[in-house]
């Protein structure tokens, strides 16, 4: 994404505001004219809101492919229907536009959107999504003199359209050709960001790729971690961060060095070739290049794992309302469901799919979300098509079809995911944050469980009560693309405004329940 390299990406025109309406959670309003141009705006727009603030997009898809956007790592409370996947929502198609409206709660932190369709991700329309504490609550740190965006990923000289009929073919997309940073690889001179002498600045960084994790680190300063996916954490210092596919961090740099400029590197982890990134941090008042000598990037998976181990939840410090994070003290509930999510690989005809449990999820026409709401499930896909603890050979042989987990409204479940491949997995939850209370080698048991970490973990103990329907996926994305996925619903039987909101008036409808009349719909 630098160089002498055309950029495919998806363009994100702008225009926001904001006002208060009374009664009302501030609302910024965003309108988005997509299509693909060369060497187009990346990364997209970003969004700067608050806790509680409604966001509202409108995207106009000039695309010539259906498209839609999710929100990754915004929970979306009672309301999947803005989730923006195809298990939620009909594909915006080309020429049309749809409006998203939901309100992004008590989540502070970082995180970004990108386009969920196919393999339109490899493409661009990416962009960062902050918000911020509200006035009144405090945050454990001193306010930054500026606050940074730094979203790296790996990329494809192939077009997103080329490696989806690579993957249709059943072929692996192989290695990606290069790192970028903020949409380069490197800089000629001018600098992607300037610090003042003295002064401390916030950077909240993002793994956008596709495929590879990364290790991010500036030459000549240490980084404290602050905040990871909208956790505040206990403020140690690194070096360099192993940033996973998906994941997002923020860390206080100060500018405490000699006047000049400074690289921030990005390159790829555990792969036998290494791909580097570089960009130019500088100061106002630099006399002098950055050194060409970068510095190295640590060796191995153990590193990476050791690392994330010292990752910890900081108890005393306010969330996102004034009571500390540490109040909900999740390790004295009761586990009322244990599942064992296994990824393997194998063929189904000769191409290659991937698969959770031996099921590897294939979207049908009609999303699984509408096909619930309209009540025609029965015409659409079976619930629990795999177990919760799967037999061994449950990996050798690969079933294609929706996979659909059905959970208990308000019920506290362990999940564990077991790797027996050569692979780093990196996984998503829309809908939650959750509890990850260990992570150790070999095959899971019950007596694991006294190694867990019950006090302090960062954001895998989870309480299911959030309605609605919600993604579990491999945040590798030709494995997302080729099965690596499910959904989880997650139903409550009252049917009540109290845990879900109703269909949005603005929804499209397609697949079988096109032109059916809608449910009544929830109330209080």
């Amino acid at each position: 994404m630098g160089g002498s390299r055309v950029l495919l990406a998806l363009l994100l025109c702008l225009s926001a505001g904001s006002f208060l309406v009374r009664g009302e959670d501030p609302y910024l309003f965003y309108t988005w004219n997509q299509g693909i141009l060369i060497n187009g705006e990346f990364p997209g727009p970003r969004i700067n809101c608050s806790s509680n603030n409604n966001i509202v997009v409108n995207v106009f898809n000039n695309l010539d492919e259906p498209l839609l956007f999710t929100w990754n790592g915004i929970q979306q409370r009672k309301n999947s229907w803005q989730d923006g996947l195809p298990g939620t929502n009909c594909p915006i198609q080309p020429g049309t536009n749809f409006t998203y409206h939901f309100q992004v709660k008590d989540q502070i932190g970082t995180y970004f959107y990108f386009p969920s369709l196919g393999m339109q991700r490899a493409a661009g329309g990416i962009g960062g999504l902050r918000v911020n504490s509200r006035l009144l609550i405090p945050v454990p740190f001193d306010d930054p003199e500026d606050d940074y965006t730094v979203l790296i990923g790996d990329w494809y000289k192939k077009s997103h359209t080329v490696l989806k009929k690579k993957l249709d073919s059943g072929h692996s997309i192989g290695r990606p050709d290069g790192v970028q940073i903020n949409g380069k690889s490197e800089d000629k001179d001018e600098p992607a960001f300037t610090m003042k002498p003295g002064l401390t600045y916030r950077y909240r960084i993002c793994n956008i790729g596709i495929k590879s994790s990364l290790n991010f680190r500036i030459q000549g300063h240490t980084m404290k971690l602050v905040e990871l996916e909208g956790s505040h954490t206990v403020q140690n210092v690194y070096d360099s961060l192993d940033v996973h596919l998906g994941q997002c961090y923020s860390v206080l740099v100060t500018a405490n060095q000699d006047p000049k400029d400074y690289y921030m590197v990005a390159s790829t982890r555990f792969l036998k070739q290494v791909y580097t990134a570089k960009r130019i941090i500088r100061y106002t008042n630099g006399k002098g290049p950055a050194s060409p000598e970068l510095p190295e990037p640590p060796n191995g998976w153990i590193w990476s794992l050791n690392q994330f181990r010292t990752f910890r939840w900081n108890l005393t410090a306010s969330a996102a309302r004034p009571n500390p994070q540490g109040s909900y003290h999740y390790g004295f509930i009761n586990i009322t469901r244990t599942i064992k999510i296994v990824n393997s690989a194998s063929t189904v005809d000769g191409k290659l799919r991937y698969a959770i449990n031996g099921v590897s999820h294939t979207d049908p026409t009609t999303p699984l979300k509408l096909a619930e709401y309209f009540g025609v499930v029965d015409k659409v896909f079976k619930y629990n098509t795999i177990v919760d603890d799967p037999p061994p050979e449950s990996a050798e042989k690969i079933v294609i079809t929706p996979n659909v987990l059905n959970i208990t409204f308000r019920t506290f479940v362990e999940i564990i995911f077991e790797n027996h491949e050569k692979s780093i997995q990196s996984w998503h939850l829309n809908g939650y944050s959750f509890f990850a209370v260990a992570m150790e080698p070999g095959r899971w048991n019950p007596d694991k469980r006294k190694n867990y970490n019950l006090l302090d973990a960062v954001t895998i103990l989870l309480t299911f009560d959030n309605a609605g329907l919600w993604s579990l996926r491999s945040e590798t994305w030709e494995r997302n693309y080729l099965g690596q996925q499910l959904y989880i619903s997650v139903l409550s039987p009252a049917r009540s405004l109290r845990d879900e909101y109703n269909i949005p008036d603005v929804a499209e409808l397609c697949g079988i329940v096109k032109g059916l009349p809608k449910p009544q719909p929830y109330t209080i």
